[in-house]
């Protein structure tokens, strides 16, 4: 399923313990110590960890519904006898590293309630996490003093459908002495593997499910099926919908699902059919059913019925910004360090793929006062934008790819005399740069952000086709999705990424001429059509993920990612259009 690089501890265990001892004092580090295990040590310091900490200092909240254990735990009851439970400890995380469940033991290692890097430091778990692959890591590898003599591999959980990674699975045990690959490296695997067969079967069977519920209900009454993810919604609840109302629908869809179990009178709506309490103004009533499959509640269907005397429109509510929508993992890790960059007043570089959503982001962070606005798509020599800049007005510098020598110039020495200016500047990598324009980009790769390209977060379309889409015209239902729709948006790569997706949406909203959902047969060719991305082997996951790294830790720059590499250019350049399949 995954390869991982043998454990740089593997070959260096006292030389790694005497360089922890020492860079917990703050004496000189002994040579040979592994760069990425510093980094690690030196990120447990940044987040505060004590390095003797017992126990996490706010205890994590386990999620009340989770997909993932449901899926999760009949694979897991099956693994724990074949488990030596009094020295190995089996842990399965979320996407956000809370541990969702625990079986087995290790001798003096108690489990922790969640095991991101904030809040206990190096291990497996986080950094499977981040790296997408299988993760060891040994003994004085970890930060905390309570794991020197454990030996952890984590695998991730990958959603079937998007691939986005849901959770971790791992294996810990007493330091190995036969160190990388890890004893239960296998079973690990293995786990991991037979828990996402278990979810995308387990999506497929949801969907059905509520597809029948749907047809069952009535599709030439106003009936609407929903589960939080999905949503199927007849044309007649088409007219009764805003956005307000379905955004109460799906509110009630996920909260009838978390309370499945739990006391009935603790939520009235998931204990039995009933009306739901809609926002003032909505014109109709909503009475839902719970969907079951299994006995466990999956979705909601609603029925709505207009109301005789319609009360006065609602006024929308302002939209969401697009360049803060999206709640998966790479767009909130980058939005977070993005933010927490532009803080200070410093200059600030973006980069990214066309159209990823720079020149936005970069406005939202620069807030709602006076900017002084540079394209050098435009004015590639600055001269218009520079001379009328007010020192004391944050400078947005887009398009810097297509900077002239003398643009560049005038920056390079701007930022020489005043290191402390308050400018965003993005950047597309992809031409060849000169060096004058690369010694700027030097100067501002130590403060960038790479944001990903929206085929790495397709997650996050579900979230934007609503803040894309114009506001619906008074008395219109706002654009909704079919189910084979939103697989196909999924599925296809977009290469002009979230502008792409936009123009895509817009277009269907001023020009589509049926009712409903917005079928697959609407949509254009290209995405209608697109062939999924083709699965890679293990190797080439593990080829992907150094290179996405490679690329983060030289912003973007494909030459100097290649150089560190030790491969040409044109070679990375093969690789990454071989991932797009």
């Amino acid at each position: 399923m995954t390869t991982t690089e043998p454990s740089p501890a593997a070959t260096a265990r006292p030389s790694l313990r005497l360089a922890r001892e020492r860079f917990l004092s703050g004496g000189p580090l002994p040579g040979g110590v592994p760069e990425e295990i510093v980094a690690a040590w030196r990120r447990a310091r940044f987040f505060g960890v004590p390095h003797d900490l017992r126990e996490p200092a706010v205890p994590a909240s386990r999620p009340a519904d989770s997909a993932l254990l449901g899926a999760a735990r009949p694979v897991l009851d099956r693994i724990v006898p074949a488990l030596d439970t009094d020295r190995s400890l089996l842990v399965l995380t979320d996407e956000r590293l809370r541990v969702l469940w625990s079986a087995g033991s290790v001798p003096g290692l108690d489990p922790c309630p969640v095991l991101s890097e904030q809040e206990v430091g190096n291990n497996s778990a986080a950094l499977a996490l981040r790296t997408r692959r299988r993760a060891e890591v040994h003994g004085p590898e970890h930060f905390l003093d309570r794991w020197q003599d454990v030996s952890a591999v984590s695998v991730p959980v990958l959603d079937p459908e998007g691939g986005r990674v849901v959770g971790t699975l791992t294996v810990a045990s007493r330091l190995c002495a036969v160190r990388s690959p890890h004893p239960q490296a296998a079973l690990a695997e293995a786990a991991a593997t037979a828990v996402e067969t278990e979810l995308r079967t387990r999506a497929g069977r949801v969907e059905r499910v509520l597809l029948d519920a749907y047809l069952r209900a009535g599709q030439d009454r106003a009936v609407a099926a929903l589960d939080g993810r999905n949503r199927l919604i007849s044309a007649a609840a088409q007219r009764l919908l805003t956005s307000e109302v379905l955004a109460a629908l799906e509110r009630t869809a996920v909260s009838t699902r978390q309370a499945d179990g739990t006391d009935p009178a603790a939520s009235p709506e998931a204990a039995a059919s009933g009306l739901v309490e809609l926002p003032e103004g909505a014109g109709c009533t909503a009475r839902i059913t719970p969907v079951r499959l299994d006995g466990t509640v999956v979705g909601v269907v609603a029925v709505l019925e207009p109301l005789d005397a319609a009360p006065l429109p609602v006024p929308d509510p302002p939209a969401p910004s697009v360049a803060l929508t999206g709640s998966s993992v790479p767009w909130r890790h980058v939005v977070a360090r993005a933010a927490e960059l532009a803080r200070s007043r410093r200059p600030l570089l973006l980069t990214g793929e066309r159209g990823s959503g720079k020149s936005a982001l970069a406005r939202e962070l620069l807030g709602p006062g006076p900017v002084q606005e540079a394209d050098a798509a435009r004015d590639a020599g600055l001269a218009g934008a520079l001379p009328t800049w007010p020192a004391d007005r944050p400078l947005l510098l887009r398009h810097a790819e297509r900077l002239a020598q003398p643009g560049v110039a005038a920056l390079n020495s701007l930022l020489d005399t005043h290191p402390d200016t308050r400018l965003l500047v993005t950047y597309t990598p992809g031409a060849p740069v000169g060096p004058c324009l690369q010694r700027l980009l030097d100067k501002l790769s130590a403060r960038s952000v790479t944001l990903p390209p929206l085929r790495e977060r397709t997650e996050d379309i579900r979230e934007l086709l609503p803040a894309l889409a114009p506001r619906p015209a008074p008395g219109q239902p706002p654009l909704t999705w079919t189910l084979d729709a939103l697989r196909a948006l999924e599925r296809y790569q977009w290469p002009g990424n979230v502008t792409e997706l936009a123009h895509v949406v817009r277009a269907l909203a001023e020009h589509r001429r049926m009712s409903g959902p917005v079928r697959r047969s609407e949509l254009p060719d290209a995405v209608r059509d697109g062939p999924a991305a083709r699965p890679l082997s293990p190797m080439e996951h593990a080829e992907r993920a150094a290179i996405l790294e490679a690329l983060r830790l030289h912003g973007g720059n494909k030459a100097r990612a290649a150089a560190a590499l030790g491969i040409a250019r044109a070679t990375l350049y093969r690789k990454l259009r071989g991932y797009r399949g």
